[in-house]
């Protein structure tokens, strides 16, 4: 029997986990891309970052990944995928170190409006799924302010 026990509720929080992990997954292409991509002095601490930041990401995703077989759910391949993150694209410009922070900044807003939705879906339905979701959140929190600090810099220069 379904962990979840109202049919319809499993497939709406299915939908969105799924989301959520592909939203993991292209921000990790994302960061990758732009890790490497970033040229100039200034970009190391920004490319460092995202570098770092690709572990939590992949990690994730595993989470969201593990979460919709628990629930009866399948992980979908790679022919399901549709990006959404316009603002991550990486640039002919490969000095614009602020589009890319701006990028990141869109990218984990983003996450967290989506997985505040999840945590809202889940009331008083799926405890184990919104408490993985609220730790998820509190990762994303910290990568948009660290990435809103970087902003403040570099827009002072």
């Amino acid at each position: 029997m379904p962990i979840i026990r109202d049919e319809t509720k499993r497939r709406e929080i299915i939908a969105l986990l799924t989301r959520a992990y592909w939203m993991e997954i292209e921000t990790t292409m994302s960061y990758i891309a732009n890790s490497v991509n970033l040229d100039g002095v200034r970009a190391e601490e920004i490319k460092n970052s995202l570098s770092a930041d690709i572990a939590d990401e992949i990690g994730h995703a595993q989470l969201f990944a593990k979460r919709i077989k628990e629930i009866y759910g399948t992980v979908p391949g790679s022919y399901e995928f549709k990006p959404e993150q316009k603002s991550l694209q990486p640039l002919k410009d490969c000095t614009d170190v602020a589009y890319v922070i701006k990028g990141v900044i869109e990218a984990e807003q983003g996450a967290i409006n989506h997985y505040t939705n999840i945590i809202k879906s889940c009331e008083s339905v799926d405890y184990v799924t919104q408490d993985m979701v609220i730790q998820i959140l509190k990762d994303e929190e910290r990568h948009l302010r660290l990435f809103e600090g970087f902003l403040k810099e570099y827009e002072k220069q």
